[in-house]
């Protein structure tokens, strides 16, 4: 086993892993910029270092966080998820320093992180994949490969993720519009300019299937996450198991993500996505080749520690688990909450927290790296914490979520704690039926009365005060 790990990310992601680490009595080292120099990650790590320059660069520094690692005496570096978490040049990097890196092998990361060479592997192996190109070199041959296709068609980014450069396209003068500015928005974020076009499914359920496979050849799933509510491409509110899939369909798609993972010799946690249709057809998306947001609702229905699990295969233990022993037991639900106003586009809220409370009790879990006084930036995601439940059925853990929700108490920020709490009383949401298309469709959620901050209220009121004495 590891003697010091060095964690290579921060905030809410950082702290889970410290905190699996302990429990396993590994060391940590946490990386941090100067803005996240007092944050609580930073303050739980056995040791902390400086990592530069700025309050992002730093975090997407291969050499500098070798170097710090090989300074550290870690033996082993956890990726977390983002940053360089699908960054094979940083696997190979670390693997060249003789440090392990906490995650799939090189080649498993490349050969996954590029959508059409995945795409194309894919279909080799016979799993379904949604029809569409390579990549594309002009406008006439984008718009030529769109008719034979048939609109609606989405182009995407080969190297992306995280919704970047994605635009839906339901006609010639959508390609010719949208093609630059997906290959510039490619090429701004990921480094690379690859476009292609895929057959856009209209009001899809997203979901995704967790892989465990280890440096022996075991390979298994741990079922699915249904992450179809979502806004920007983004997901917000996660489930397992979805309600859609029966044991039939599940075996089928269960089956498809393994061969998707054996078919690149993948040896860590990962995640197999698809997109399954109104007709109950399944369709490889892509595959996270990291830990993922929503592990946290695999691990309440399983039983199994994910992060634990990555940190043991890493070290090269067999996996002690069947197929035949993974059996999923209730209904799990995880809100991400964020620091942005639903009313408002789900833009960003920044400042400072002048009251934080959060929720308890029976299946109740909160994974977060913000506490009264903490400052929400500008420089990072938007994430302040992931509320996860439990319940024994679907309408045990709808109404524990729920009642979660209205202890939850975040001041100063604007977040999306009063939208959760009207998805949790809509019909559609309990019934099941959401699709891709849930926060289109159901745009009067977002009309909610915002909760007043004490302190605003108490400006007011003796505002008034002042104003009324001089009457």
């Amino acid at each position: 086993m590891f003697k010091k790990v060095l964690i290579a990310n921060r905030g809410e992601i950082a702290l889970r892993i410290i905190r699996a680490c302990k429990e396993l009595g590994i060391r940590t080292v946490a990386i941090h910029s100067e803005a996240d120099a007092t944050t609580l990650y930073v303050k739980k790590a056995d040791e902390a270092a400086l990592v530069g320059p700025g309050p992002l660069a730093g975090y997407l520094n291969i050499y500098g966080i070798i170097d710090l690692a090989r300074q550290m005496g870690a033996d082993a570096i956890h990726p977390g998820y983002g940053f360089l978490s699908e960054n094979a040049e940083f696997a190979q990097a670390c693997a060249d320093a003789r440090i392990t890196f906490i995650g799939p092998h090189p080649q498993a990361v490349r050969d996954m992180g590029l959508k059409i060479e995945a795409r194309q592997k894919m279909a080799a192996t016979g799993v379904p994949v949604i029809p569409g190109t390579p990549a594309l070199h002009s406008e006439d041959e984008a718009v030529s490969a769109a008719e034979k296709i048939g609109y609606p068609v989405i182009l995407k980014a080969s190297a992306g993720g995280g919704g970047r450069g994605l635009r839906v396209c339901r006609a010639a003068e959508d390609i010719r519009r949208m093609l630059p500015l997906a290959i510039g928005e490619a090429k701004k974020a990921f480094g690379n300019d690859a476009v292609f076009i895929e057959k856009y499914i209209e009001e899809p359920h997203h979901i995704e299937f967790q892989i465990v496979a280890d440096r022996h050849g075991n390979v298994i799933h741990l079922g699915e996450r249904d992450c179809s509510i979502q806004r920007r491409h983004q997901k917000l509110v996660e489930i397992a198991p979805s309600l859609l899939l029966d044991e039939e369909l599940r075996n089928r798609m269960g089956e498809a993500a393994v061969t998707v993972a054996r078919s690149v010799g993948y040896d860590n946690v990962g995640t197999v996505e698809f997109l399954v249709d109104k007709d109950r057809k399944f369709y490889f998306l892509e595959m996270n080749t990291r830990i993922q947001v929503e592990h946290t609702i695999t691990e309440e229905v399983t039983g199994i520690d994910l992060l634990q699990t990555m940190i043991r295969i890493a070290a090269g233990e067999k996996l002690t688990l069947r197929q035949e022993d993974v059996h999923l037991r209730g209904y799990a639900i995880q809100c991400r909450v964020n620091a942005e106003d639903p009313q408002n586009d789900f833009l960003p809220s920044t400042g400072k927290i002048t009251g934080y409370y959060s929720p308890g009790g029976y299946g109740v879990r909160i994974d977060g790296n913000v506490y009264r006084g903490y400052t929400v930036t500008p420089y990072y995601d938007s994430l302040l914490a992931k509320l996860i439940v439990k319940g024994e059925t679907w309408d045990e853990a709808v109404r524990r979520m729920h009642r979660c929700l209205s202890e939850y108490v975040i001041r100063g920020i604007k977040t999306t704690i009063p939208y959760y709490k009207k998805v949790m009383e809509d019909p559609t949401f309990i019934s099941g039926k959401f699709t891709t298309k849930y926060i289109e469709e159901k745009a009067e959620l977002l009309n909610y009365d915002h909760e007043r901050d004490p302190a605003d209220m108490a400006i007011a009121i003796a505002a008034a005060i002042v104003a009324h004495s001089k009457l």
